[in-house]
C-alpha cells in the first residue's frame, strides 16, 4: 500500500521527472543524472513487480518504451547512473524477461565507457560523464580530481552482467582495470583492470582510503570509511564472490583482508556497551558512524553465513551487534527514525550531536540489515524493528502526496524536506517487503542485490572472471 501510494502521486504530478516533490506535488530533475529522465520509473520497476502491482508495472514499463531517450546531453555521476538505471533495468530484464529492459541497459551500458579513459583506466572521482557526446570528466568536489572508492568500486556486479548479455568482456574488464577502446565487449576488462590496480597499491594497515589518484593509481587521502565514501567498495567484493557462485576467490580474499583490518582498527565498543564502526584519518579514529554504514550489519552477516568454525560466529555476533546499534540510533529519537550521523563521544551514545546530522531522507541502510539478519536468523525482533520503522515512515514522513524525508528526527514535529527519493521506492520499501516475505521470493541462495537493491541473479553455470 505505501509502494502503491508513492508510485501513484509519483505518477500523477511527477512522471517522467527523476523524482517526486510531495509537499509541492511536482517534479524535481536535479544534477546526478545529466539529461537522463524517470529515475524513479527505473529503481521502482522491479519493486512494483516483486509486490505484484501489475496495473502500475504496465505503466513503469509504458513509460521506458515510449518515453526513455538515452540521446541526452548533460553531466551524469558514472555511480549514480550505474546503480539505479544499469541496476534498475538489468534487475527487471531478469525478473521478466522482457527485452527492452535489456536492450536499454547494454545501449546506456555502452554510454558509460568514456569514463573509463584514464591513465589507470579507473574513472575520475564522481566521475561525469555525457551520453551523447562521450565526453567525460570529474565533480569538482571529489578530492582533488581524486577517484572515490565506493565509486569505482561499485560496478562489478553490473557491468559483469552487462558483458555475459552482449557478449562484451569490456565491460567487466573495466570494473578491473585497464583502459581499453571503446565498446561494450570492453565491459567486463573495464572492471576487471580496477581490482589489478587495488591489489597492487600499498593498503595502510590493511585497509583502503577514500580516496585514489586515477592518474597515479595511489591514495590522495588516508581517510577510511565504511560509510559514505567507501560503502558500497566492501559490499562488491562479498557479492562478486556470490555471484560468480563461490568461484570468484579474488574477491573473497580481498573481502576477507579488508573485513580483518577493519576488525582490528576500526570496530569499537562504547562506553555503554554499544558496538561500531569509526572513521580513520590518517591514523586517528573518529567515533562516528553514518546512517550509510548501518548496511554493514547486512553484509557481515551475508559474508558470515558462508563462512566456517569460530569466524562464521564471531561474525554473525559482530553483524548483529552492529545492527542493534543501528536500531538503538533509531530508537533513541524522538520520531524512531535514525539521524544522517551519531556519534559516541562526550556521554553521548549512538545520537546525532550535530545539527548538521539530524536529518532521516527516507534511507534503507536500517532496514536492509534487519532483512539480512531476519533471513539469515530467524529471530523475530528483526521484524518487530522493521514494523517500528513502517509506522514511523507513516506517522511522520507521509504527507498528503507522498512520502518525504525529515529534517529533524528528535522532534515530533519535524519540517519535511519534501523529496521522496527514488531509492525509497527502489530500496526501503523493497527490503521491508522481504522482511515479511517468505525466505523463496529472491531467495539469498539464487539473487544478489546491488547496492540500490536491485535483485541480479547468482551464475550458477559455469563463470569466467
Amino acid at each position: 500500500q505505501m509502494m502503491k501510494f508513492a508510485w501513484d502521486n509519483y505518477k500523477q504530478y511527477a512522471l517522467g521527472k527523476n523524482e517526486l516533490r510531495p509537499l509541492t506535488k511536482n517534479g524535481h530533475i536535479g544534477n546526478m543524472f545529466g539529461g537522463l529522465r524517470g529515475a524513479t520509473v527505473i529503481d521502482a520497476l522491479d519493486t512494483l513487480y516483486i509486490m505484484e502491482l501489475e496495473e502500475e508495472f504496465q505503466e513503469a514499463k509504458q513509460w521506458v518504451e515510449k518515453s526513455f531517450d538515452l540521446n541526452v546531453n548533460g553531466e551524469a555521476s558514472l555511480f549514480e547512473v550505474n546503480i539505479r538505471y544499469i541496476g534498475g533495468l538489468l534487475a527487471t530484464y531478469y525478473l521478466t524477461g522482457e527485452e527492452v529492459f535489456k536492450s536499454k541497459a547494454l545501449e546506456l551500458g555502452e554510454k558509460l565507457l568514456p569514463a573509463f579513459n584514464t591513465p589507470t583506466g579507473i574513472p575520475r572521482g564522481g566521475s561525469l560523464f555525457s551520453p551523447c557526446s562521450g565526453m567525460s570528466w570529474s565533480w569538482g568536489w571529489a578530492s582533488a580530481g581524486s577517484s572515490i572508492l565506493a565509486e569505482f568500486g561499485t560496478l562489478h556486479l553490473e557491468f559483469l552482467h552487462l558483458s555475459q548479455l552482449s557478449g562484451n568482456p569490456v565491460f567487466a574488464e573495466k570494473a578491473k582495470h585497464n583502459p581499453s577502446p571503446v565498446c561494450v565487449v570492453c565491459a567486463l576488462s573495464q572492471v576487471m583492470n580496477i581490482r589489478r590496480v587495488l591489489s597492487r597499491v600499498e593498503k595502510p594497515q590493511g585497509l583502503y582510503p577514500n580516496f585514489l589518484s586515477p592518474v597515479t593509481g595511489s591514495w590522495v587521502q588516508h581517510h577510511v570509511s565504511i560509510g559514505g565514501l567507501g560503502d558500497s567498495f566492501y559490499e562488491y567484493l562479498i557479492k562478486s564472490w556470490l555471484m560468480s557462485d563461490k568461484r570468484d576467490s579474488e574477491a573473497k580474499k580481498m573481502y576477507d583482508d579488508a573485513l580483518e583490518a577493519i576488525e582490528k582498527h576500526l570496530v569499537k565498543k562504547s562506553a555503554g556497551g554499544l558496538t561500531y564502526i569509526a572513521e580513520w584519518r590518517g591514523g586517528i579514529l573518529d567515533h562516528k558512524m553514518g546512517h550509510l554504514a548501518c548496511f554493514s550489519g547486512g553484509m557481515i552477516a551475508l559474508g558470515a553465513e558462508h563462512g566456517t568454525g569460530d569466524r562464521r560466529q564471531r561474525h554473525m555476533e559482530l553483524a548483529a551487534e552492529i545492527t542493534s546499534t543501528c536500531h538503538e540510533s533509531y530508537t533513541r529519537s524522538d520520531t524512531r527514525l535514525g539521524p544522517e550521523a551519531f556519534r559516541f563521544e562526550a556521554g553521548s551514545e549512538a545520537m546525532a550531536t550535530r545539527l548538521s546530522e539530524r536529518y532521516y531522507i527516507l534511507r534503507p541502510e536500517v532496514v536492509e540489515s534487519y532483512m539480512y539478519l531476519w533471513r539469515l536468523t530467524h529471530e523475530p525482533k528483526y521484524r518487530l524493528w522493521g514494523w517500528e520503522v513502517v509506522q514511523a515512515l507513516e506517522k511522520y514522513c507521509r504527507v498528503e502526496a507522498g512520502f518525504s524525508g525529515i529534517r529533524d528526527v528528535y522532534t515530533t514535529t519535524p519540517s519535511h524536506d519534501n523529496m521522496q527519493q527514488s531509492f525509497f521506492l527502489a530500496e526501503t520499501l523493497k527490503y521491508l517487503y522481504l522482511l515479511f516475505c517468505e525466505d523463496d521470493v529472491l531467495s539469498l541462495e539464487d539473487w544478489v542485490f546491488n547496492t540500490e537493491a536491485h535483485p541480479l541473479p547468482i551464475n550458477h553455470t559455469d563463470f569466467k572472471a
